[in-house]
């Protein structure tokens, strides 16, 4: 009889974060991770510049469509977005800061 692992919960993001980065072991992963937000901060500034507000509907496809390509295609595993939305979210972004920076390998 297998034991099932209970799913861990996070009692802040501090907690949660190291466990995303494990979600994104796959540099390809991470790379289309790094696309979809730097896509997203182009069509949002370009939507500010241009005021064509219908735009904004597409950050969320942009975003997430490179996000889960990375992960169904390549980490083979089930995007943190589904069980912890904000704490996925604000992941991704500083995941993008730690890449560009160093912090971890791009």
């Amino acid at each position: 009889m297998s034991a099932v692992m209970p799913e861990p919960r996070f009692k802040s993001f501090a907690e949660f974060y190291p466990y995303y980065l494990q979600e994104h072991r796959n540099p390809a992963c991470r790379r289309l991770h790094y696309v979809g937000s730097l896509l997203v901060l182009a069509l949002l500034g370009y939507t500010l510049f241009t005021q064509q507000w219908l735009l904004l509907l597409a950050l969320p496809v942009v975003g997430y469509g490179f996000a889960w390509l990375g992960h169904f295609g390549f980490e083979k595993n089930r995007p943190a977005t589904f069980k912890y939305p904000l704490y996925s979210f604000m992941g991704d972004w500083v995941m993008l800061k730690d890449g560009l920076t160093g912090r971890i390998p791009f």
